[in-house]
């Protein structure tokens, strides 16, 4: 897919990811970039970055866990600046936490946003690029969508059932000429993951390597888009020793007997001694 001259829509795209690939898109001649996330004061300041570039940035507010404001948003958009060409879905949530001291809000609130938000908008506007007959729609998912991992039980879940969901949309709107594809970061430093306790041996992606490898995989029309090479020997370790992956993981993972520093500290330490 082409992206100079097209409109997209990116769900949270106030920070992390969805700002980056914001940025990359508007660096790629796109045409409009609508910027969706709760946070209205970031949202400008993200569509200043990108108005820099000579792209039309339209911040707008919404929660995508309330479908009558998704819905408003949605018809609003479509009626005052036209089809979209590319949805992309990369808002989400994670919550690090052993199994059974998991708490349900913090599983609620995962789900909401990371499943039941990305259906909800992606309903909206999928039925409306059905009726054009062209669009292309792009489903965050993560490794940990195709490697569970010990003490990120729901997100890993949310991400698996994003791939389900993905695969199956794919096969829907195929006939509509609607292309559905999955992006699959590995960890990636943001705002997100700054307090979650440190996986060993995993080496943290930037926002700006993930945004340069779906432009690239748009540009390969990719059913799926694995980001890193940590992510390639991942799944390929899954697909020929799982049990093999599943030891790593549990030394890998930040287990109450195995104490880990937080990213945060693991990136200030890498920046003191550079």
């Amino acid at each position: 897919m082409h992206l100079q001259g097209k409109t997209a829509l990116i769900t949270g795209a106030s920070r992390g990811i969805g700002r980056a690939i914001a940025l990359e898109f508007a660096k790629h001649g796109m045409q409009r970039i609508l910027l969706v996330a709760r946070d209205h004061q970031r949202l400008v300041e993200v569509a200043a970055e990108v108005a820099a570039y000579g792209v039309e940035a339209i911040p707008i507010a919404v929660d995508l866990t309330a479908p009558i404001d998704v819905n408003i948003a949605i018809a609003q958009v479509w009626r005052n600046y036209g089809p979209i060409d590319l949805l992309i879905n990369c808002a989400g949530v994670a919550h690090q936490s052993s199994f059974l001291q998991s708490r349900l809000s913090d599983v609620q609130e995962e789900i909401s946003t990371n499943l039941v938000g990305l259906y909800t908008i992606t309903r909206f506007v999928a039925r409306r690029m059905v009726k054009q007959r062209r669009g292309a729609i792009v489903n965050v998912s993560s490794l940990m969508g195709k490697v569970a991992a010990p003490t990120m039980a729901t997100y890993s879940a949310t991400k698996f059932a994003i791939l389900g969901f993905t695969q199956a949309l794919r096969g829907e709107l195929a006939a509509h000429n609607v292309q559905v594809t999955a992006l699959l970061p590995s960890l990636t430093d943001t705002d997100m993951v700054r307090d979650l306790q440190w996986f060993r041996w995993v080496i943290p992606m930037t926002p700006q390597q993930v945004a340069k490898a779906l432009v690239d995989g748009l540009a390969r029309d990719s059913p799926e888009i694995l980001v890193g090479w940590q992510s390639h020997l991942a799944v390929w370790g899954n697909r020929l020793a799982p049990w093999l992956l599943e030891k790593v993981l549990r030394v890998a993972a930040p287990l109450a007997a195995h104490p880990a520093k937080r990213y945060s500290e693991l990136r200030e330490a890498a920046a003191t001694s550079r």
